[in-house]
This record gives C-alpha cells, sequence and structure tokens, in this order.
C-alpha cells in the first residue's frame, strides 16, 4: 500500500518581532543570546518547509498597543500567516473602539490575557468593565488565549466562561504546568480540569511540551506522556491544538525537535485524531483565514 500523505500542519502559537527596530523590542531581552534574533515568517518559512507546516498563528509578545498594528502590517504579504492573536486590554475605556478598529482586519482572530506584562486575570474579574469585554469579545466571534497556566488561572477560567459563556477560550502551554503533589492544590487543579473538561468552548494547546531539568531536555516521549495522556483525556480528540511556541522554543532544541515530539505522541493514534489535533480543531478554535491554496480546508 502506498503511504498516506503527511498530514498538513497549522501552527497556532509563533512570534514575530524584529530586533532591527529603531525602537527596539520588548520581549526577549538582548540578554538572551538565543532568542534575541530577528523572527519573521521568511525565517519561519525556512524552517518549517520541509515539515508539511502550511499557516502559523502568531500570538502577541508584546504589551506595545502599536505592535498590534505592526504584526498585521508585516503579516500582510505573508500568506504563511493566517491570523495573530493581539494585545487589547478588555477592561480599557477604550477596548469597544480598539475591538472594532482591529476586528475589520480578518486577520485580526482574537486577544491574549493572563498571567502576562504584569496583569493577571484574576485581579480583573471582579471589574465591570472586564466583565463587559469578554463578553465583546465574545460577541465578535474573536478568541481569548492565556498565558503562563497555573491552578488559579485555571479556576479563573472557569468564572471567565461564566461570564462569557459562549467565548472560545485557548489556554497555551498547559503541558508546561506540573501537575501539584497529593494536598489541596492537586485536588484544586483537578476539580478546575474536570470542570473545563465539560466546557466545550475551551480548548488547549499541548504546546511547550520538551522541558529543561538539570540542564537537559529529554526527547524521550515517555517522559511526556503521562502529561500528555492527561490533558488529552480532559479536552478529548476535539479540543486539542499543536503550537511550536517558537522561537521562544528554541533554547529547548530546534523546530524539527518540537514538532517531532507531538507527531511521535499522536502517531499512535488514528490520523483522523491527529488531523484535528495538527490543523482541523484550529479552524474551530479560531476560525483562521483561509489564504494560500496549499492550506487545509474542513469539507
Amino acid at each position: 500500500m502506498p503511504a498516506a500523505d503527511p498530514i498538513p500542519v497549522i501552527d497556532t502559537h509563533i512570534h514575530l518581532f524584529d530586533t532591527a527596530r529603531p525602537q527596539g523590542i520588548p520581549w526577549p531581552p538582548k540578554s538572551d543570546a538565543i532568542r534575541y534574533k530577528t523572527a519573521l515568517p521568511p525565517r519561519y518559512r525556512q524552517l518549517t518547509k520541509a515539515l508539511n507546516v502550511r499557516g502559523a498563528i502568531e500570538v502577541e509578545c508584546s504589551p506595545w498597543f502599536d505592535d498590534n498594528q505592526w504584526v498585521l502590517d508585516v503579516m500582510a504579504k505573508e500568506k504563511i500567516m493566517v491570523g495573530t492573536i493581539g494585545n487589547l486590554e478588555p477592561a480599557d475605556a477604550d477596548f469597544a473602539k480598539h475591538l472594532e478598529r482591529f476586528h475589520k482586519n480578518p486577520l485580526f482572530l482574537g486577544v491574549r490575557y493572563g498571567n502576562l506584562w504584569g496583569k493577571d486575570i484574576h485581579d480583573q474579574l471582579p471589574k465591570p468593565a472586564f466583565a463587559d469585554g469578554l463578553k465583546r469579545l465574545a460577541a465578535a466571534g474573536l478568541t481569548l488565549d492565556t498565558a503562563n497556566p497555573t491552578v488559579r488561572l485555571l479556576q479563573d477560567l472557569i468564572r471567565v466562561s461564566d461570564i462569557a459563556p459562549t467565548l472560545r477560550i485557548v489556554i497555551d502551554h498547559l503541558p508546561k504546568l506540573a501537575t501539584p503533589a497529593p494536598g489541596p492544590q492537586r485536588k484544586a487543579y483537578e476539580a478546575a480540569l474536570i470542570e473545563i473538561g465539560r466546557r466545550k468552548q475551551i480548548y488547549v494547546k499541548l504546546s511547550a511540551v520538551l522541558l529543561e531539568k538539570d540542564g537537559n531536555v529529554s526527547h524521550n516521549l515517555d517522559d511526556y506522556r503521562p502529561k500528555l495522556d492527561e490533558l488529552f483525556g480532559v479536552f478529548g480528540e476535539d479540543r486539542v491544538l499543536y503550537g511550536s511556541d517558537w522561537p521562544n522554543s528554541e533554547p529547548l532544541g530546534p523546530y524539527p525537535d518540537i514538532i517531532a515530539i507531538v507527531q511521535k505522541y499522536f502517531a499512535a493514534k488514528p490520523r483522523a485524531v491527529a488531523e484535528k489535533y495538527f490543523w482541523k480543531n484550529s479552524v474551530a478554535a479560531y476560525r483562521w483565514v483561509h489564504r494560500d491554496a496549499s492550506q487545509p480546508k474542513l469539507a
């Protein structure tokens, strides 16, 4: 029998920045010798061209308001880029105006909020303006990404989804949140996952899977399988997404190593399940823009 065609990939988590900009960049710092180099679509395309990556979604890596437009401008002629998750403040008095402005561009898919840039969803939840912003985001059909997962963030996302039940939420990099030791935190973690598992509008990126321990990065799937099995058991085949976290991932290894670990994991599952993870679920989670004939479409 002929070998099956390789599964196309939509990478739902990369970052874009240009170290040559006159104003500099807020992240990564110059002291980061590995990551402090320009990360733009041509470089990404070169790194992934042999890996069947057909499209990517940029996730904000800057608290500067004007960088929302900068990213859209960079992406305008780069068809490998199918969307961006920007940085806006839902509680800001001008949020509705800013959301209307950026939502006019079909590449603007949502905003990111979490434990990031000195802000925390937990501190925002009591504010009526924050709740209003979440509802506006949901009404626009856009997505809320989160950052830097913690047990408290998982609990807070349940409250977010209570406030805006139709809001699609994507939890970034949940594999890097270690399962707490037995005790109150473990119970809180497990209870939050059980509740999130019931909420079909909440997705998870099985991203940031590789971890460094004692100065070494393991590429042995058995070291990661328990966490991947745990999260796959919670979210199921319809709510898991692929994301590389490039170039934030580079200290852990080159792009082929990042994708290889999840390819190994999903190789043991039916092809239909792997297709959902590597691209089909991203359509439901983000409603990204199809920009090139090489990019897969749902039937």
